[in-house]
């Protein structure tokens, strides 16, 4: 059974040990205090206090003292303090007689599901949900669907359709449609396939080879040869944080979602960059590769260098590549455009 999104967990304190290393580089216009509004993301309020805002965990100070210390909702009041000498910030809470801030313990009636996101969920869920990477193989082996239980193809929850192939009754199948192959543009080494799911349910009956599913939601009609995967049993992680990779990585964007030819702020893209060089909540640098241009003596060509012109986080990570959002563009952003840690 899928598992409900989580809400994003901002447990950034554990993780200050790894990231002792860096150098967070603040505004010169940083706030004292700042509260926390509603639509408000963990990348939004590291933006108003960090140049590098991918350094927050370094910054976050988790007051042991406080419910959920490691969540940040609408209403917070978060302070900048001074642990050891350095420059901290934490939740404060507000004195109503002093107009002051303070630490101090408090339990909170709002529900968990409240917590501000990192990065605006809305922009990524259905990358989350509906959206994987497959294998040729994989694809080839999995249950695939006949006709609909009277005669036709039919959508719409209640709905059933006959499949061929192991399935097991009681058991939840997403039915998935092959979208797009995914090649590194460098090596011609095959990355992936990309496969969308258009419908949810389960088997109610097996038969043999011959299975029954039942249809308990769609997005897309149903065709004869689309292929069933088990609903994943994992719980699809959010609660990753702005981090940088642990090395050095360079890869370069090979696809944009959603049919777009220039990619902006909040638009998915895909990179040649899968679970051995990034993770979940990785912060990678866009770079416009540079144009060529004739030497006006020599008549040699030349390379101009790339320069610098978004930032992206990695949101979901495959094998061999991985998807990110655009959280800056300087200017508009394409295919083959370089991302390196930053």
């Amino acid at each position: 059974m899928r598992k409900v999104l989580s809400i994003v967990s901002l447990a950034v304190g554990l993780m200050l040990a790894q990231w002792s290393w860096a150098e967070a580089q603040w505004r010169n216009d940083y706030p004292e205090t700042y509260t926390v509004v509603k639509g408000d993301t963990l990348w939004d309020i590291s933006s108003r206090f960090l140049n590098n805002p991918w350094y927050w965990p370094e910054i976050w100070y988790a007051n042991p003292q406080i419910a959920n210390p490691h969540l940040i909702y609408p209403g917070d009041v978060l302070t900048l303090v001074y642990i050891d000498g350095k420059r901290r910030v934490t939740v404060g809470k507000r004195s109503e007689a002093a107009g002051t801030l303070k630490l101090s313990p408090k339990v909170r009636a709002t529900p968990l599901a409240s917590a501000i996101p990192s990065i605006p969920l809305d922009a990524i869920a259905p990358f989350l949900t509906t959206t994987r990477i497959v294998t040729r193989e994989e694809l080839d082996k999995a249950p695939y669907v006949l006709q609909g239980k009277r005669g036709n193809l039919v959508v719409g929850a209640g709905d059933s359709v006959y499949v061929r192939g192991e399935t097991k009754p009681e058991e939840a199948y997403g039915v998935y449609r092959e979208a797009t192959t995914y090649v590194d543009p460098d090596t011609n080494e095959f990355l992936g396939l990309e496969a969308r799911a258009i419908a949810h349910g389960k088997i109610t009956e097996a038969r043999g080879e011959i299975g029954t599913y039942l249809v308990q939601k769609s997005s897309a009609e149903i065709l004869a040869g689309d292929r069933l995967l088990h609903e994943e049993d994992r719980e699809l992680a959010t609660n990753f944080v702005p981090s940088v990779p642990d090395t050095d990585v360079e890869g370069k964007m090979i696809a944009v979602l959603d049919g777009v030819s220039q990619v902006g702020q909040y638009d998915v893209v895909v990179v040649n960059l899968g679970a051995d060089k990034v993770k979940q909540g990785n912060v990678l640098a866009v770079y416009k590769k540079g144009e060529q241009v004739k030497d006006p003596y020599t008549k040699d060509i030349l390379q101009l260098p790339s320069e610098r012109a978004g930032i992206m986080m990695i949101f979901r990570v495959f094998d061999k590549v991985s998807y990110g959002l655009i959280l800056r563009a300087e200017r508009p952003l394409a295919i083959l455009d370089e991302v390196r840690k930053p």
